[in-house]
């Protein structure tokens, strides 16, 4: 089932649209019949599942974090980590950027904007994310490189709204990129199981699905 799943959102959403698989509450044979789909880009939430994964699992994986990442724990994924998809403030992004520089690699990282209705997601909102990018500050770190944005929309079945902040945070992404020159600045990242036609239709190329995989 799993391989008919993968196979199916590919053609889905074409071959412009990087899939992310979402492996969190998943078991380790149900990500390794995944990965043996010749799949290689997994995400996890937590920090302490990702640890448990990345060690269990092949070492060619590339692995994405994409929930809210503590200070404080930015060292023990920095280390093999693919992607972060979640960074929500300038500290973080120091933070990695620090880590990075220890363990001598170039950690690419999106801006998370908050766009969804409920207060509880994370992320910078688009004012607060532009005045980031119109410092600077993000483009002189050494070992960070900042390739674009992340976005959760509204959990509701109104797929209307869904689609209006998503085709929003795709405007503000174009506007962006081409305001401030950002090289490799290239990626978007929307849409989940629940919305991720509709996101690939406002522009999203990157998806991060999780049960449409392993639940069909």
């Amino acid at each position: 089932m799993i391989v008919e799943n993968i196979r199916r959102i590919q053609q889905e959403i074409g071959q412009s649209v990087q899939l992310v698989i979402v492996s969190k509450f998943r078991t380790i044979e149900e990500i390794r019949q995944a990965y043996e789909t010749g799949h290689r880009q997994f995400a996890e939430n937590r920090v302490q599942a990702l640890l448990e994964r990345a060690e269990a699992l092949p070492s060619d994986i590339e692995w994405h974090m994409i929930g809210h990442l503590q200070s404080n724990k930015v060292k023990h994924v920095v280390p093999f980590i693919k992607m972060i998809q979640s960074v929500d403030s300038v500290k973080l992004l120091k933070e990695i950027d620090m880590q990075a520089e220890k363990n001598n690699r170039m950690v690419d990282c999106l801006l998370q904007v908050h766009i969804a209705e409920e207060e509880s997601k994370f992320g910078f909102s688009m004012n607060e994310c532009h005045a980031i990018l119109a410092s600077g500050e993000p483009q002189q770190l050494g070992h960070v490189r900042i390739r674009g944005l992340m976005g959760m929309a509204t959990n509701t079945n109104d797929m209307e709204k869904v689609k209006q902040e998503m085709k929003g945070l795709k405007t503000f992404f174009d506007s962006v990129r081409t305001e401030f020159n950002l090289p490799g600045f290239d990626i978007l990242s929307m849409g989940m199981s629940s919305d991720y036609r509709v996101a690939v239709a406002c522009g999203s190329n990157m998806v991060r699905v999780g049960s449409k995989v392993f639940e069909g």
